[in-house]
């Protein structure tokens, strides 16, 4: 997918910023970032000139533009962007433990060294497991941001679940328990 190999990264910011941890996120900010600026970009040129041609009819600014039509029209070529970014964050963590930066990837690098191949396997898996784990919470949430599209804000998540609550509360028959029933129970014991 890139053209420069991984280790070349690491010069010079080990140069700039020494050993540790945050020349590690700056070498996998730098790896990693390229897939979702290409994506997002790719995405946003991918919009029809139809859509672009109608919101400037109706006198739509550039932000407008931009906010209202091409990036939720680019929004699966973004999520796209992201899952590859964080793949590609992922496969910099071997990398960037030879730099002193902790986690997993420094797990299977000593794995290695020591000839110690259920080090490196654990390390391994742990990594493959996140990358699964990390893939699929992004898959779902575009799904779910999917099947909500056209919902109101106030039918969806926690605010759906409170209003349903005190609907189902204020609309329960006589006889059943809540507000209503308690309101005319009140009403009969004052009498």
């Amino acid at each position: 997918m890139q053209t420069i190999p991984s280790f070349v990264y690491l010069v010079p910011v080990v140069m700039l910023f020494g050993i540790g941890n945050v020349p590690g996120v700056i070498v996998t900010i730098i790896f990693a970032l390229p897939p979702v600026i290409r994506l997002t970009t790719l995405g946003i040129q991918q919009v029809s000139e139809e859509v672009v041609e109608a919101m400037r009819a109706f006198g739509a600014t550039n932000r407008q533009l931009l906010f209202k039509a091409q990036l939720p029209l680019a929004l699966p070529s973004i999520v796209a962007g992201v899952n590859q970014t964080l793949m590609m964050s992922l496969s910099m963590v071997v990398v960037a433990s030879m730099i002193a930066v902790g986690g997993l990837g420094q797990m299977v690098l000593r794995g290695i060294g020591r000839l110690d191949i259920g080090l490196a396997a654990t390390g391994g898996i742990g990594i493959v497991f996140l990358a699964v784990i990390l893939d699929r919470l992004a898959q779902s949430a575009m799904s779910r941001r999917r099947s909500f599209a056209g919902v109101a804000w106030h039918r969806r998540g926690p605010a759906a679940l409170f209003t349903a609550f005190f609907r189902n509360f204020q609309t329960s028959p006589a006889g059943h328990g809540g507000l209503n029933n308690s309101r005319q129970k009140l009403a009969t014991n004052n009498d």
